[in-house]
């Protein structure tokens, strides 16, 4: 498996995410039952945009992915809250199913890069 090309693909999805959080914060927001928290929506859509740029220009740095990875758990515990306070909102428990099959995606991919390229932290040396 290419995990490079995943990371890649992982940069693009975390861009096209955090526009569609900072575009629709209002809109997500009031999916979730989540109004007045639009600038924390906004926030995590701003996480996403750093998260996709760094995974753009290094792709092959599982530290990256990673920090996607602590993203996603900042995610589902926001989720978690929102599910706590609309407990029957589908959206609610859609976007935890999402955000965990998208965890998922990220914690396979960021140990394929670390057995396939040794760059964990990108100031560690590749093995030899």
């Amino acid at each position: 498996m290419d995990y490079k090309k995943l990371g890649l693909g992982l940069g693009v999805f975390s861009i096209a995410l955090g526009l569609a959080e900072l575009i629709a914060a209002r809109r997500v927001a009031g999916a979730l039952d989540a109004e007045g928290h639009e600038r924390l929506v906004k926030g995590f859509g701003a996480r996403e945009l750093l998260a996709g740029a760094n995974l753009i220009a290094a792709p092959a740095h599982a530290t990256n992915v990673w920090n996607r990875v602590a993203g996603d758990a900042m995610d589902l515990g926001a989720l978690a809250l929102a599910a706590r306070r609309a407990p029957r909102n589908r959206a609610v428990w859609g976007a935890i199913a999402f955000v965990v099959g998208a965890t998922i995606l990220d914690v396979v991919t960021a140990r394929g890069l670390d057995r396939q390229t040794g760059k964990t932290s990108p100031a560690r040396a590749a093995p030899a």
